[in-house]
């Protein structure tokens, strides 16, 4: 199951340049069939996306130093489950084909008939964050900067699935490079339906790759760069990462829109050639993202909030249950400059109404009246 590489010898303007086309076989959609057990390739990207989550999130120093472990992470991969499916179903039934739904809205329950809008889904897992983060007590910036660095990964997996489902590609293209997809199959004989023919389309930009490479590879790159800054060299405050996250994606999904293909049912928008309802969707990103950056950065104080929590990380919550609560510089310079009595092991009498006098002490008996009444 890979790709056939076929070169071909370009006779235009009568050069002698090589054409790199790639014919793509179709691949059976499930990974392997074991009876009813038939895994999906696109839900493999999907479970590989989550588990280096889990990883990078149980790692991140910014999680670990509140005290929070692995059984954390694994919560919110939960959270994030449910935020990703439902999000990304209602974001597709919303977005791209709520008349066909409204019609028959217990369609939208047939997750396995495909039909996810990423849109759709960012909105599930920011809600699932906020959710979260106040569970634990994080602030909200910084768990949306935790969760934004290993999204990426699962952006890369998830578009190498499009790929291998041979879905989602690209405009035909004359250019030194292209993938041919299995566009149609025709069926060879009436009592056997397995045999069929492949037709190949015509080659095409192969846009899984390009979403693969930039959404994926080159913003995770960024954001990796952009948590140095943030959390260790203390130049960028939280929030930044999620902002540049919003912003790197939408620009990089707003860019391969020119080349790739729009939903068949939706097609080019307000009678243009080119405007897609991706770059519609794109573009709230790359403003929010642009704005969020900015205001996150000029928020007065440290350069972020995990100054301390660097210096003095919180242990464990099976040790302090309160481990989650964020540190407060500002009440530690002021505990740290209030200085307090050494104890002196001498138990001090509660209170009463009657005036005591222990022995040897400088209060004169003068002082004290002969009738109590009379005090």
């Amino acid at each position: 199951m890979g790709l056939l590489i076929k070169t071909e010898n370009s006779t235009k303007d009568q050069d002698n340049t090589m054409d790199f086309v790639f014919e793509y076989p179709y691949l059976n959609p499930p990974v392997f069939q074991l009876g009813p057990i038939a895994p999906r390739w696109y839900a493999l990207m999907y479970i590989i996306g989550f588990v280096f989550t889990y990883f990078i999130i149980s790692k991140h120093p910014a999680y670990t130093r509140r005290g929070l472990t692995k059984d954390d992470a694994m919560d919110y991969l939960t959270y994030g489950f449910v935020g990703v499916i439902a999000g990304g179903r209602l974001g597709y039934v919303l977005f791209y084909n709520f008349g066909v739904y409204l019609k028959n809205p217990l369609s939208i329950l047939a997750v396995w008939q495909g039909g996810m809008s990423f849109h759709g889904g960012l909105l599930g897992v920011i809600i699932a964050t906020l959710i979260y983060s106040r569970r634990k007590k994080i602030p909200l910036l910084t768990m949306l900067d935790i969760v934004a660095l290993p999204t990426p990964i699962g952006l890369f997996f998830g578009r190498i699935g499009n790929f291998i489902n041979g879905e989602l590609w690209g405009k035909p293209t004359d250019g030194s490079w292209g993938v041919k997809f299995v566009e149609a199959q025709r069926r060879l004989s009436i009592d056997d339906p397995t045999q069929l023919e492949k037709i190949f389309g015509p080659p095409r930009h192969p846009t899984q790759l390009y979403e693969a490479g930039l959404e994926g590879l080159a913003l995770l790159l960024v954001l990796w760069l952009a948590t140095r800054l943030t959390y260790r060299s203390q130049k960028l405050k939280p929030g930044s990462i999620g902002a540049l996250f919003l912003m790197g994606y939408g620009a990089a999904r707003f860019a391969v829109e020119f080349w790739r293909i729009p939903d068949q049912h939706i097609g080019y928008l307000w009678g243009t050639d080119w405007l897609t309802m991706g770059h519609v969707l794109s573009t709230p990103m790359i403003i929010g993202g642009l704005l969020m950056l900015i205001v996150a950065n000029m928020i007065k104080g440290p350069a972020a909030i995990e100054t301390e929590l660097t210096k003095n990380p919180i242990s464990p919550p099976d040790q302090n249950e309160d481990a989650a609560l964020p540190v407060s510089s500002e009440l530690d310079a002021v505990a740290a400059e209030v200085s307090f009595p050494e104890s002196t092991g001498e138990v001090i009498p509660e209170a009463t109404d009657e005036l005591q006098v222990s022995p040897g002490s400088d209060v004169s008996e003068d002082v004290l009246p002969d009738d109590p009444e009379k005090a």
